[in-house]
């Protein structure tokens, strides 16, 4: 994969999470951060960091719990310790930290 098809297909992911952040039921703001980045910041103050990392090839979350990459394979994005799913990943930080539970979901 080149980098340039990297941050298409990064950038679409990203563009569908803003789309399924903004479409939940969150206490959270979803701001987008210039190109390849989101912010999701909670009304404590605290947020969780989504970003495109092209020279790694992988999506990057920066939550209260801890850091996780996300790397391309088998058609979606897999945390490339745990093998879990970004969308998934995702829904459970947000949940875990709002306090309501929520599903992210890639057409969201």
């Amino acid at each position: 994969m080149t980098d340039a098809e990297f941050e298409s297909l990064a950038d679409g992911t990203l563009s569908a999470l803003e789309r399924a952040l903004d479409g939940a039921a969150l206490d959270a703001d979803v701001l987008a951060k210039g190109s390849g980045l989101l912010e999701v910041e909670f009304a404590d103050g605290a947020k969780i960091v989504i970003n495109r990392h092209t020279a790694a090839r992988e999506i990057w979350v920066a939550a209260k719990s801890g850091g996780f990459h996300f790397r391309h394979a088998d058609g979606g994005w897999r945390d490339t310790r745990d093998g879990g799913e970004l969308f998934a990943a995702l829904s459970r930080l947000v949940s875990a930290h709002g306090g309501t539970p929520v599903i992210l979901a890639p057409g969201g």
